[in-house]
């Protein structure tokens, strides 16, 4: 009995030695199966270096139509969403009062041109002053001038279309009153959405990477599965104070007519185009300290993976430029990453459908 006892610990004893050491000569974890990873090559290639942006669209050209005069609107031509064209009667105004004054406005000119001729003639025979044909003159050119504004008044009574463009907006109905330039709301607005304004901002520190004339792809939910490009034409020579950030617009041209004013986009501005440059997917890296550009990727080597510190450059949408860490040809894992450690030995997962 105490034999037995005694002899079964050190037996146990022993096998947990032999274990152990066994674990250890292989490097890896006592009976961790190798992982399944995909793996792609470090080759070099084009890098389309591009900033982020986010922005709204603006029709680059648009009228907030407005009476010059008070008034009752007596007709109203255009509904909301209609296209219309340069010129185009959207509304008329009362004019009766408009009316009237031309009325006087006519005769008071008529009888001053004739006491102009008049007195020109009676200064032919020595019969007036200097001064007397003077006053006759700007009689005469002060009636004329009030004969021009109560026609001004007449056509501004008929409310027009400053532009071509589509009716986004109409505010009046038969019988309104309306105020004059000073109210607050527009008549109507009026957008032209052949042609945006795409006003975004870009952090100050790249902002030296972009340039006038780049372009400026970009994407909205409002038309899904479509890629639209602008170009950018102005850049603010100065920096938000808050933000830090720079404003710079882009014109986007809209000859399908699927955008509209005021959508939400996101897109990427290509700031340079470079050849031979090495990079790896997004999905490669680990520990990706963006502020400090470091990051650790897992190389490949034979069946076993291995921790590797990178310096990352520029990024595009979906890869990084590796600056420093890695050579071309070197084998790095971009899915399976998550749950390697240095020395894992690996397998490459079967390709999908295989």
């Amino acid at each position: 009995m105490n034999v037995r006892t005694i002899m079964i610990p050190a037996m146990i004893g022993l096998l947990a030695i032999t274990g152990g050491c066994a674990s250890k000569a292989d490097g890896t974890q006592a009976g961790k199966p190798a992982v399944a990873v995909d793996t792609v090559t470090v080759v070099p290639g084009y890098f389309r270096e591009s900033v982020e942006v986010v922005g709204t669209l603006e029709a680059k050209n648009a009228a907030a139509v407005k009476s010059e005069y008070s008034g009752v609107v007596t007709e109203v031509a255009v509904t909301e969403w209609v296209p219309v064209h340069k010129g185009q009667v959207l509304a008329r105004m009362d004019a009766r009062e408009a009316k009237s004054a031309l009325l006087q406005a006519t005769v008071q000119a008529d009888r001053d041109e004739r006491e102009y001729e008049r007195a020109r003639n009676l200064k032919a025979a020595g019969l007036m002053t200097a001064q007397g044909l003077e006053d006759a003159r700007s009689q005469r050119d002060s009636s004329r001038a009030l004969l021009e504004l109560a026609k001004t008044r007449i056509d501004k009574t008929v409310i027009r279309s400053p532009m071509d463009g589509v009716v986004a907006y109409r505010g009046v109905s038969v019988g309104d009153y309306v105020e004059n330039m000073g109210a607050p709301k527009p008549m109507f607005r009026i957008v032209d959405n052949r042609l945006f304004d795409l006003e975004v901002t870009v952090p100050s520190g790249r902002i030296h990477t972009v340039k006038v004339g780049q372009s400026l792809a970009f994407s909205t939910d409002a038309v899904p599965d479509k890629t639209f490009e602008g170009k950018v034409s102005f850049i603010n020579p100065a920096a938000d104070a808050a933000s830090r950030a720079v404003k710079i617009v882009a014109v986007v041209p809209n000859a399908s007519g699927e955008l509209r004013t005021g959508t939400f986009v996101k897109g990427r501005i290509l700031t340079q185009n470079r050849a031979n440059v090495l990079q790896v997917p997004k999905e490669a890296l680990v520990k990706w300290d963006v502020q400090s550009d470091k990051a650790e990727v897992f190389v490949l080597e034979g069946d076993t993976v291995h921790v590797r510190s990178i310096t990352t450059g520029a990024v595009s949408d979906a890869t990084v430029e590796v600056v420093k860490g890695l050579s071309a040809g070197q084998e790095v894992v971009t899915r399976g990453a998550f749950n390697l450690r240095d020395g894992d030995r690996v397998v490459r997962a079967p390709a999908t459908g295989a």
